[in-house]
Protein backbone atom coordinates (compact mmCIF):
# COMPACT_ATOMS: atom_id res chain seq x y z
CA UNK A 1 0.00 0.00 0.00
CA UNK A 2 1.29 3.45 -0.88
CA UNK A 3 2.03 6.12 1.64
CA UNK A 4 -0.50 8.95 1.35
CA UNK A 5 0.74 12.26 -0.03
CA UNK A 6 -0.17 15.45 1.75
CA UNK A 7 -0.39 18.89 0.17
CA UNK A 8 0.07 21.95 2.34
CA UNK A 9 -0.92 25.38 1.07
CA UNK A 10 0.91 28.21 2.84
CA UNK A 11 0.82 31.97 2.71
CA UNK A 12 4.20 33.66 2.11
CA UNK A 13 4.44 34.47 5.83
CA UNK A 14 3.71 30.86 6.84
CA UNK A 15 6.19 29.62 4.22
CA UNK A 16 8.92 31.85 5.68
CA UNK A 17 8.22 30.65 9.24
CA UNK A 18 8.33 26.98 8.24
CA UNK A 19 11.59 27.53 6.34
CA UNK A 20 13.18 29.32 9.32
CA UNK A 21 12.02 26.58 11.72
CA UNK A 22 13.59 23.88 9.53
CA UNK A 23 16.88 25.79 9.37
CA UNK A 24 16.80 26.16 13.17
CA UNK A 25 16.14 22.43 13.56
CA UNK A 26 18.99 21.58 11.17
CA UNK A 27 21.41 23.76 13.12
CA UNK A 28 20.31 22.13 16.38
CA UNK A 29 20.91 18.66 14.92
CA UNK A 30 24.33 19.68 13.61
CA UNK A 31 25.34 21.05 17.02
CA UNK A 32 24.46 17.74 18.69
CA UNK A 33 26.19 15.67 16.01
CA UNK A 34 23.06 14.03 14.57
CA UNK A 35 22.21 13.39 10.94
CA UNK A 36 20.26 16.09 9.09
CA UNK A 37 19.14 14.05 6.06
CA UNK A 38 15.41 14.31 6.76
CA UNK A 39 15.53 18.06 7.34
CA UNK A 40 17.69 18.51 4.23
CA UNK A 41 15.10 16.72 2.08
CA UNK A 42 12.33 18.96 3.36
CA UNK A 43 14.41 22.10 2.76
CA UNK A 44 15.02 21.03 -0.84
CA UNK A 45 11.29 20.40 -1.38
CA UNK A 46 10.43 23.76 0.17
CA UNK A 47 13.03 25.63 -1.86
CA UNK A 48 11.20 24.72 -5.09
CA UNK A 49 7.51 25.23 -4.28
CA UNK A 50 4.82 24.82 -6.89
CA UNK A 51 2.74 27.98 -6.95
CA UNK A 52 -0.96 27.25 -7.40
CA UNK A 53 -4.00 29.43 -7.06
CA UNK A 54 -6.60 27.79 -4.86
CA UNK A 55 -10.16 28.91 -4.32
CA UNK A 56 -11.29 28.47 -0.72
CA UNK A 57 -15.00 28.20 0.01
CA UNK A 58 -16.19 28.44 3.61
CA UNK A 59 -19.47 26.82 4.53
CA UNK A 60 -21.17 27.11 7.82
Amino acid sequence: MRNPKYHVYLTPEEYRKVFEALIFEKNKLLDTGHYTDGVDELLVKLSRPKIRKVKVVYTG
